[in-house]
């Protein structure tokens, strides 16, 4: 099993105890830091610029990655975890509207944080981790952010009830803090930094549109992201007029969807180890676009199904999007690469979501839904046949840098 295979490996084990621990008090943070908004200034418009803030920073990616190859990644890991668990006592000050801004601020750093830990902890993945578990852990990693998905929010909104949203920026806190003690206790090889100015902060885009491997995975997991961002949008539309359900009734939803993100985490490891990457993208780029316009069918069951299959569809490709940077890329420019791939894969489902918006004001769900599930099913047949060199199982590939 996947889950054995990583759990053995001590080093793995650390990297995902800490993607645990850290998650869950990121899950209950995002969802409190709305609700927190929107409870203090009455506002729905500054409630949603609390996400908006934490994903900011994506935008920015290139250059904060460039810090993950220029900094000991091991060292930068640590600090970040701390000084995130130190800004985030500050929030407890917050306790009117006239305070919002400090909740704002932070959060931007939050998402600063996050943009480059992911970037430090891809790229010293890379090099700690066995090459033959990279697809497994990455998969593991997707199922535990998924997971906490499904748990975290409940305690999120459970504790902002009881104790208000500086108990929640508290457990957040210490999230952060055990986290930084699970990467303090990895044992890594310790690599030479890249020397300054190598590459530039653009270093990691060249390296994504060079290389024949990885251009095509991240186009079609930043395709598949603008489908995902337009078919998120549609959820309440789907929920009210499809399905005829109170908004509560998206809850049970992305239970369905976080069920079928967990299931595909545990199998992403076998199937990277016996299909092609792009194979592997391919087919779930195509279950996620059947699913997609499957919801716009007026069924319950036929809805629970088509978010399980949702699920399981749409992490295949950012799997094996990610686990390709971390075999194919040079480990100098490692962090740089892995933040470039985040900003050109994350930035789409952003951008849909806003003009998926106005989309559902103007068409019909069994018009709307079935096209995004169509250009989901172009994009799988082309990253298909796109390429023209061999097709090969991922796991057999060894990186020079790991």
């Amino acid at each position: 099993m996947a889950a054995g295979r990583v759990l053995r490996d001590r080093t793995a084990g650390l990297f995902l105890a800490a993607v645990v621990v850290s998650g869950f008090g990121s899950s209950a943070m995002t969802l409190a830091a709305g609700i927190w908004v929107k409870s203090l200034t009455g506002s729905d418009g500054l409630a949603a610029l609390a996400l908006f803030a934490v994903w900011l920073p994506v935008l920015f990616g290139p250059l904060l990655g460039a810090l993950a190859d220029r900094l000991p990644r091991k060292p930068l890991l640590v600090g970040a975890n701390i000084t995130m668990a130190a800004l985030l006592t500050t929030l407890t000050a917050v306790d009117s509207a006239g305070r919002v801004w400090l909740l704002y601020a932070v959060l931007v750093l939050y998402g600063c944080g996050s943009v480059l830990m992911d970037s430090a902890e891809s790229a010293l993945v890379a090099g700690a981790v066995a090459p033959a578990l990279l697809g497994d852990f990455n998969g593991l990693r997707m199922m535990a952010n998924e997971g906490m998905k499904l748990v975290a929010p409940l305690t999120g909104a459970g504790l902002y009830a009881r104790f208000g949203g500086g108990a929640v920026a508290l457990l957040d806190a210490v999230s952060f803090a055990l986290a930084a003690g699970l990467y303090g206790l990895l044992r890594v090889r310790r690599t030479a930094a890249a020397p300054h100015g190598r590459g530039g902060w653009s270093a990691g885009l060249r390296q994504l549109w060079g290389s024949p491997v990885l251009r095509p995975l991240v186009l079609a997991a930043s395709a598949t992201m603008l489908c995902a961002g337009f078919n998120g949008a549609t959820l309440y539309a789907v929920v009210d007029g499809t399905l005829g359900h109170s908004p509560a009734y998206a809850g049970v939803l992305s239970v369905a969807q976080g069920l079928g993100s967990v299931t595909i985490g545990l199998l992403a490891g076998p199937l990277l180890r016996r299909l092609p990457e792009r194979v592997f993208a391919a087919a779930g780029i195509a279950v996620f676009g059947v699913a997609v316009g499957l919801r716009a069918v007026p069924s319950d069951a036929v809805a629970l199904t088509a978010c399980a299959l949702i699920g399981a569809g749409l992490p295949c490709v950012l799997v094996a999007a990610l686990t390709a940077v971390q075999r194919e890329t040079p480990d100098a420019v490692l962090g740089r690469t892995a933040a470039s791939a985040d900003t050109l894969m994350m930035s789409p489902n952003a951008v849909a979501l806003g003009l998926g918006a106005g989309l559902v004001a103007r068409m019909d769900m069994p018009v709307l839904l079935p096209l995004v599930g169509a250009v989901a099913l172009l994009t799988a047949a082309l990253l298909l046949t796109g390429r023209r060199e061999p097709l090969a199982p991922a796991g057999p590939h060894v990186s020079a840098e790991a």
